[in-house]
């Protein structure tokens, strides 16, 4: 059963549900990171987000891989933004947006690995 909407996606949902911690962990930053890193975290979790969304309403398979990769690539990023966060913020807790992350990262690698794998 093909799927009617990009919005039926697990990996999107749950790419969805990041952007949604991000703002809530990024929030609790001091106000002058809201141009700096802040700033920073917000536009990689949307930019994993986006992507999925782009690439599944792309013509080509091809075209779809490209897009979860550069997802997966702004998921690394987002990974390095918060590891740098961690020791800046500690009474800031990352647990349950590392958890979301890893899990969509995993998700975003199974689904590009199987998709090559149908060309």
């Amino acid at each position: 059963m093909k799927l009617q909407s990009y919005k039926e996606l697990v990996v999107w949902q749950k790419s969805i549900e990041l952007v949604r911690e991000i703002y809530k962990v990024t929030g609790q930053f001091p106000k002058e990171e809201m141009y700096g890193l802040s700033s920073q975290m917000r536009r990689a979790a949307v930019s994993i987000a986006s992507n999925i969304a782009e690439g599944y309403k792309r013509q080509g398979l091809g075209e779809y891989i490209q897009f979860l990769k550069i997802a997966d690539g702004s998921a690394a990023e987002l990974d390095t933004q918060i590891i740098i966060a961690k020791p800046l913020y500690t009474k800031v807790t990352f647990n349950a947006a590392e958890g979301l992350l890893s899990e969509v990262q995993r998700m975003l690698w199974s689904m590009i690995l199987k998709l090559n794998a149908k060309r």
